[in-house]
C-alpha cells in the first residue's frame, strides 16, 4: 500500500489556532512563574488558568483594527479572563512571547520530522540488507567505472541520513530557547528568574544573551539543517531518476494500478515523485538564504525577519516533512531488477575490469606504461560498439597471454573481487 502525505501531521503546528495556543501557553508559563515568586497573587494565575481562551476570528477582527497581532491577541484573550487578566503579559515585550513560543512549533516540529526521519532509516536498512550482494556498475561521470553492488550505493545513503539524524537532534538543543528578558532583553521590567522557571516550565532554556529577539542565527542554522537534508532527499531522488532511464533500468519507481505516466503515451512510467523531490529541495534551499538574511537585524531588533519567517518556517517544515514522507515510500516500494544491473556491467565484454586486467599484469612483470597501453586499446576497440567484446581482445592479446594464462584472465572478471571488503562498511553502519 502507497502511503500519502497528510497535512495535519505537520500542518496542524503551523496554523494559526496552534501558533495561539502556544502564545497562550507561553503567557501562563510566565504567569505561574511571577506567581511562584510571589510577583502577582496565585489565586489569579488560578483564575486566569481556568478562563484564559482565544477565538481565531475574533483575533483577526481586533488585530483589523489595532494593526497589531499581540494586543490583538491579548485583547481576546482578556474578553474570557476579565480582571485577572492585568496580571497576563506583565513586564513582557511581544517578542518574549512570540520568539518563545515559536521554539515550540518549531521543537514541536522537530519532534515529527524526527519521527520520518527514522522510518526512512530503517526503510534504507531494509533495503541494503536486501540488496547487499546485488551486484551492479559503480559510475564516475556518469560513465561505467567499476563493480559495487546496490545494497552498497544504499549504505552511503545510510550514513548520510543518520548524520542527518545527528544534526536534527542538534538542532533540537539549538532551537529550543526561550526568552523572557524584555523590551531589549535587559529584565529591567522582569525578573531574570522568572525566564528561567517559565521555560524550564516550558521545556526550554533561557536565551544565553538575547536583544528583544532571540538572535536569529539560530534559526538560520535550523533552516540550513532542513536544507542540508532536502539536499540529500534530492540526491537520493537523482539517483533513482537515473538509474530509471529506459537505457539503464535498473531500478523504478513503483507504478501503481490504474496509474497513467503520459497523457499522450501510453508505455510511459516517469519517475515524476523523484522529480516531484528534487524541485522540493529548491524550494526549502531558498529559504535558508532567506534565513541567513535575517540574522543582521538593526540594533537590538527589527522586524524585517518577521514577514519571512511567516513563510520560510512553515513552508521549510512542512515541506521537508512531505520530502521524507515521499523518500520513505519511494524506498520501501522501489522496484529493483537485478537482470538489468548484471546485463549493464557486462556490456561491451567486461570492460569494466579494465582495472583488474592491468593490475594483474603488472604484478606479473609488466610495466605499468605497456600494460595501461594494452588494455586501453583492447577497452577502446570494445567500447561502444554493438558487437566490442573486451573479454574476447583481452584474451586473445599475445602480449597478455605471455604474462596471464587462461584462468588468470578469468579471475580478472570476477566481479566478486571488488566486494571483497564490503562487509567492513556494512560492520560500521551496524547492518
Amino acid at each position: 500500500m502507497i502511503e500519502r502525505y497528510t497535512l495535519p501531521e505537520m500542518g496542524h503546528l503551523w496554523t494559526d489556532t496552534y501558533k495561539l495556543k502556544t502564545w497562550l501557553q507561553v503567557e501562563i508559563a510566565v504567569c505561574e512563574a511571577q506567581a511562584e515568586l510571589g510577583s502577582i497573587p496565585a489565586e489569579a494565575v488560578a483564575e486566569i488558568k481556568a478562563k484564559a481562551n482565544f477565538d481565531p476570528k475574533r483575533v483577526l477582527e481586533i488585530e483589523a483594527e489595532v494593526r497589531h497581532d499581540m494586543i490583538a491577541f491579548l485583547t481576546n484573550v482578556n474578553e474570557y479572563v476579565g480582571d485577572a487578566g492585568r496580571y497576563i503579559h506583565l513586564g513582557l515585550t511581544s517578542s518574549d512571547v512570540l520568539d518563545t513560543a515559536l521554539a515550540l512549533q518549531l521543537v514541536a516540529s522537530l519532534d515529527v520530522l524526527m519521527a520520518q526521519l527514522e522510518s526512512l532509516i530503517q526503510a534504507i536498512r531494509y533495503q541494503a540488507q536486501q540488496h547487499r550482494n546485488t551486484i551492479m556498475i559503480g559510475r564516475s561521470h556518469g560513465i561505467h567505472a567499476e563493480p559495487i553492488t546496490f545494497g552498497f550505493k544504499l549504505a552511503g545513503w545510510l550514513a548520510e541520513v543518520l548524520r542527518h539524524r545527528d544534526r536534527l537532534c542538534q538542532q533540537t538543543r539549538s532551537i529550543a530557547v526561550g526568552k523572557i528578558s524584555g523590551a531589549v532583553g535587559t529584565y529591567a521590567n522582569i525578573d531574570p528568574q522568572v525566564e528561567a522557571i517559565a521555560c524550564q516550565n516550558l521545556g526550554l532554556e533561557p536565551d544565553t544573551a538575547s536583544t528583544q529577539v532571540v538572535s536569529r542565527d539560530r534559526h538560520a542554522a535550523f533552516v540550513q539543517t532542513l536544507a542540508l537534508l532536502a539536499a540529500s532527499i534530492e540526491r537520493f531522488a537523482v539517483e533513482i531518476r537515473n538509474l530509471q532511464r529506459t537505457d539503464v533500468l535498473e531500478v523504478e519507481e513503483y507504478f501503481a494500478k490504474g496509474q497513467k505516466g503520459s497523457s499522450a503515451m501510453p508505455h510511459k512510467r516517469n519517475p515524476i515523485r523523484s522529480e516531484r523531490l528534487t524541485g522540493m529541495a529548491r524550494v526549502v534551499r531558498s529559504h535558508a538564504s532567506t534565513a541567513l538574511e535575517n540574522v543582521a537585524l538593526w540594533h537590538e531588533r527589527d522586524i524585517s525577519h518577521s514577514a519571512a519567517e511567516r513563510v520560510i518556517l512553515p513552508d521549510a517544515c512542512i515541506l521537508t516533512h512531505f520530502m521524507l514522507v515521499e523518500i520513505t515510500d519511494l524506498v520501501k516500494n522501489l522496484l529493483v531488477y537485478p537482470e538489468n544491473m548484471t546485463r549493464n556491467m557486462n556490456l561491451y565484454g567486461g570492460v569494466v575490469f579494465s582495472q583488474r586486467v592491468l593490475l594483474t599484469l603488472v604484478e606479473k612483470g609488466m610495466s605499468r606504461e605497456e600494460a595501461y597501453t594494452v588494455v586501453q586499446g583492447c577497452a577502446h576497440q570494445a567500447w561502444n560498439k554493438p558487437d566490442g567484446d573486451f573479454h574476447a581482445l583481452i584474451s586473445q592479446d599475445d602480449r597478455v597471454a605471455k604474462h596471464l594464462s587462461a584462468e588468470e584472465v578469468e579471475g580478472c572478471f570476477d566481479p566478486q573481487h571488488h566486494l571483497k571488503h564490503l562487509d567492513q562498511i556494512y560492520q560500521r553502519l551496524g547492518i
